[in-house]
């Protein structure tokens, strides 16, 4: 709880006659029901004689903004170099009037440079395309131009008969070589697939950060 006046009294009049310092065991030799870390606290913030009351003066106002841009939020530090003024006043001080003060004038208060708008509000960055995305969309702007004709075609001229002269074996035969021509075109469509295949392999190679000579390793046949 907040210190009472008589309190105040017994740690002055311990301290003044007994000097600082043994904190931990001076609560017990001063009669205070208290921990050491608290009258530490007690007498340097408020009681010590040294300690400057009132509101903090412009000069003093004007070097802790100086010190404060060399030293960051060292207060110990800080108030070493202002007499009579304490780190968790100084501390107080700053959070409550000197940051909101340089805010307003447009001044950073961690680094003491000014505001850049754009700083508080970046546009997102671009985006450049990988790679991959790159051949991607060139393939679809580009896509695969189709088979020759020659492929499913060859010798269609010789697919005509004559249907005067048509008869079992030319049936068997006719038969025969549309087959040929499926086997053919199946063929054809074949390489165009695999073509595609090893494109998109090619791509996730690339993605995957793998070298030219990376080879898939087989797995393991089960015994």
């Amino acid at each position: 709880g907040p210190w009472t006046p008589e309190e105040d009294e017994l740690l002055s009049n311990y301290i003044n006659k007994e000097g600082e310092g043994r904190w931990r065991t001076l609560p017990k030799r001063a009669g205070l029901l208290r921990c050491g870390k608290s009258c530490r606290l007690r007498w340097m913030n408020y009681l010590r004689p040294s300690v400057k009351r009132g509101q903090i003066a412009p000069d003093e106002e004007d070097l802790i903004l100086r010190l404060h841009r060399l030293l960051g939020n060292r207060w110990s530090l800080i108030a070493g170099r202002i007499p009579g003024r304490t780190d968790n006043e100084i501390k107080n001080y700053w959070n409550t009037h000197l940051s909101k003060k340089l805010i307003s004038q447009g001044i950073d208060p961690r680094t003491h440079k000014p505001l850049n708008p754009q700083q508080l509000s970046p546009s997102p960055p671009t985006l450049k395309p990988s790679p991959s995305s790159s051949s991607s969309m060139a393939k679809r702007n580009n896509p695969p131009s189709p088979l020759p004709v020659h492929v499913f075609n060859a010798n269609k001229q010789n697919d005509y008969y004559d249907g005067s002269n048509e008869d079992h074996q030319g049936m068997i035969m006719n038969n025969d070589h549309y087959q040929q021509q499926q086997d053919h075109e199946d063929d054809g469509f074949s390489s165009f697939l695999n073509s595609l295949i090893n494109e998109d392999d090619d791509a996730l190679v690339s993605n995957l950060g793998l070298s030219q000579g990376w080879e898939s390793t087989p797995f393991d046949q089960p015994k």
